[in-house]
């Protein structure tokens, strides 16, 4: 650009930046967990595997198919933004003065970093690793999860994963999540608590006549997943 490149022609030197941060990425986010939260060796690169496939390989904390399958769900539902978010939006903000994809991916970061938009998936996953203590040996029904809601509402605290800024219906990314789950880890006792959650909180928030939607976005349902698959650090999540 400083040597005279016209405006129009930028999107190409922009867009080999940008598909070599997306290759790099799942390599340097494997050997940050690696480095943070075990040993610090990774395995190595596998090129016969695609992008999110070698991304659950590299981690380490599971070695099967379905936890890449997993994987590639996960990636694929939060990279699910157009922009509405904050890290989607300001990424979107700084590349638009044409600023290198590397600096608005960084921005983007920044923003995620944010608790009131970063720490969404964990809070989640914490949230219902608290109830299941609660729980104790009992399995979770409907009544205890409306008795617990009611309670978390009457000390004015929020229900994390449930609602959305723009849906009014049920998220279809934690849908799909769901149905995911159905298929591969319905035994979890984690999932028997997300499904008692599911039938049990939306009607709860929809009597409080303050709710307008009342659904689970998907956030309510991905840290399971990922905690079914040994992928228990939760601050790792964002």
């Amino acid at each position: 650009y400083d040597e005279g490149m016209k405006k129009a022609e930028y999107w190409e030197w922009a867009l080999e930046d940008a598909l070599d941060l997306v290759a790099k990425i799942p390599v340097a986010a494997a050997h940050i967990y690696r480095r943070t939260f075990k040993d610090g060796s990774a395995p190595v690169y596998n090129s016969n595997l695609d992008w999110a496939g070698n991304y659950a390989e590299m981690l380490g904390v599971n070695s099967s198919e379905d936890f890449k399958e997993a994987t590639r769900l996960y990636l694929m539902l939060h990279a699910d933004h157009e922009g509405g978010n904050v890290s989607a939006h300001t990424t979107h903000l700084v590349g638009s003065a044409l600023s290198d994809p590397y600096y608005a991916w960084a921005a983007g970061l920044c923003g995620l970093a944010g608790p009131l938009h970063g720490l969404a998936n964990q809070e989640c996953l914490g949230w219902l690793l608290e109830v299941q203590k609660e729980l104790g040996n009992q399995k979770p029904t409907k009544e205890f999860i409306v008795g617990y809601v009611e309670k978390t509402l009457k000390s004015g605290k929020v229900i994390p994963g449930f609602g959305h800024a723009v849906l009014r219906q049920p998220d279809p990314r934690y849908m799909l999540e769901r149905e995911f789950a159905l298929k591969h880890c319905k035994d979890d006792p984690l999932f028997h608590l997300v499904d008692a959650c599911y039938q049990a909180i939306p009607p709860t928030l929809e009597k409080t006549g303050k709710v307008k939607n009342p659904y689970p976005n998907v956030d309510a349902h991905s840290g399971q997943l990922m905690h079914y698959y040994n992928l228990k650090e939760q601050n790792y999540y964002t």
